[in-house]
């Protein structure tokens, strides 16, 4: 085979495995709501449980909260406008208040100094890219 004709090859298969996986895979979260909303989202790595936050998102705006090609099927949020609304479930994951955190297991919330909130789950189909709303 040829160089040129091998060349041709593995560029062809270099755009066909691109085209594979989203430029921009994320699990992203859009405010679809009238209120500016602050989420956090829970999620296993592999080795722990972990929960995070905040992500502060305008009205009628978008943002990813989990960056990359989503590796697993269930990730988990809780969303609060801060009075009349929030987004919440039945899965119990520690938060914290502040702008950001990052905390590492889901039990024990309060004795280690956190806030428990009920987060809901989000099936993402095992997709690489994933988005969720949450409206009024």
């Amino acid at each position: 085979m040829g160089d040129t004709l091998r060349g041709s090859m593995r560029f062809a298969v270099a755009l066909l495995m691109a085209s594979l996986v989203p430029a921009h895979a994320a699990l992203t979260v859009c405010n679809k709501s009238a209120h500016g909303v602050k989420v956090a989202v829970g999620r296993f790595n592999g080795a722990n449980w972990i929960s995070a936050g905040w992500w502060a998102l305008a009205p009628k705006t978008c943002a990813p909260v989990v960056a990359g090609v989503l590796n697993a099927r269930f990730y988990y949020l809780y969303a609060t406008d801060g009075g009349s609304g929030s987004w919440s479930g039945p899965r119990a994951f520690c938060t914290a208040q502040g702008d950001k955190f990052e905390i590492v297991g889901r039990a024990n919330c309060q004795a280690r100094g956190f806030d428990r909130k009920g987060f809901f789950e989000v099936d993402t189909g095992r997709h690489a890219d994933y988005m969720q709303s949450l409206s009024d």
